[in-house]
């Protein structure tokens, strides 16, 4: 049986549950946890009631951390909201501590799958949650920048007409202020994005793909639906073994730490980390990034 257990169902965590349940996923079992008992409760009812018209039958209940015993996926987007005017890496102290509280009851449970992490900064509760599981590193995956890279590839659609399936581009580093677009790498439709665009118009969309979590903040007051899609498009690439590549926020044993690459994810999570090849500008770019994340862990 295939097992999600979710917690924390907030903005990111309904969009998730909303989103599995919208698409053809081999999900038997979604367990809620949340401080909050009774928005839980409301919120199983709320997708139990979609079940008539889903594409798949899911039984979405109310659980604790017992039921992460034999889940295959823990799913954790609990944690404070990233405010208007506030950086990601602001959230770290009142995160770090909620996650502390989180881990330790989940491992107690004899849980022995695998880790999604969607809750900011990142890079560094990916961190956290390898180190406080004690779980091999293929088996703690954070969502790293793979909404970065879908807010790119869907800039890069609109500026030249080519579905976003077939564009071939990553957001790297840090899910923060310091990613960056590796542009030496892009390809659109099999040719050089610099064949395509100016200088110009890609300085253009890298800051817009940095500032959009800033600018959706600032509008609604919290991103959802896209983080929501990335964490079901890393489910199904488990629990179908698809093997696909998405960049995700993972553990990097030369420089100790978890930060975005491109990766190989399948059933037992990170299968490969994939190393791109860089220019100069660009590895100088990447190892600002570690450092950044390295300085926040310690």
């Amino acid at each position: 049986m295939n097992k999600i257990v979710l917690v924390g169902c907030g903005n990111v965590g309904m969009a998730y549950a909303y989103a599995l349940v919208n698409q053809k996923v081999y999900v038997d079992e979604l367990v809620l946890i949340d401080i909050n008992k009774d928005k839980c409760e409301g919120e199983a009812m709320d997708l139990n009631h979609c079940m008539a018209y889903s594409p798949s039958k899911i039984n979405v209940r109310v659980g604790s951390y017992e039921d992460c015993k034999d889940a295959k996926i823990v799913v954790i987007a609990a944690g404070a909201n990233q405010a208007p005017g506030e950086s990601r890496m602001d959230l770290i102290e009142k995160n770090s501590k909620i996650f502390s509280s989180i881990i330790d009851p989940i491992m107690a449970s004899g849980f022995n799958g695998i880790f999604i992490v969607a809750t900011n900064p990142l890079d560094v509760m990916t961190y956290q949650t390898l180190k406080y599981s004690k779980l091999p590193p293929r088996k703690v995956i954070g969502s790293g920048t793979t909404l970065d890279t879908s807010r790119l590839r869907f800039m890069l659609s609109e500026k030249t007409g080519v579905n976003p399936k077939n564009i071939e581009a990553y957001v790297i580093g840090e899910h923060g202020d310091s990613e960056f677009i590796p542009w030496s790498n892009v390809n659109i439709a099999y040719k050089k994005v610099s064949d395509i665009l100016s200088i110009d118009e890609l300085n253009q969309i890298e800051e817009e793909v940095r500032t959009s979590a800033y600018t959706i903040i600032d509008k609604k007051g919290a991103t959802a639906y896209g983080i929501g899609m990335c964490l079901v498009m890393i489910t199904s690439a488990i629990l179908e073994d698809q093997n696909i590549v998405l960049p995700v926020s993972s553990w990097d044993d030369e420089n100790e730490l978890c930060i975005s690459t491109p990766a190989i994810i399948g059933k037992h999570g990170v299968k490969e980390k994939i190393f791109i090849p860089l220019s100069e500008e660009e590895k100088e770019k990447l190892i600002n990034s570690m450092k950044i994340i390295k300085t926040a862990i310690k």
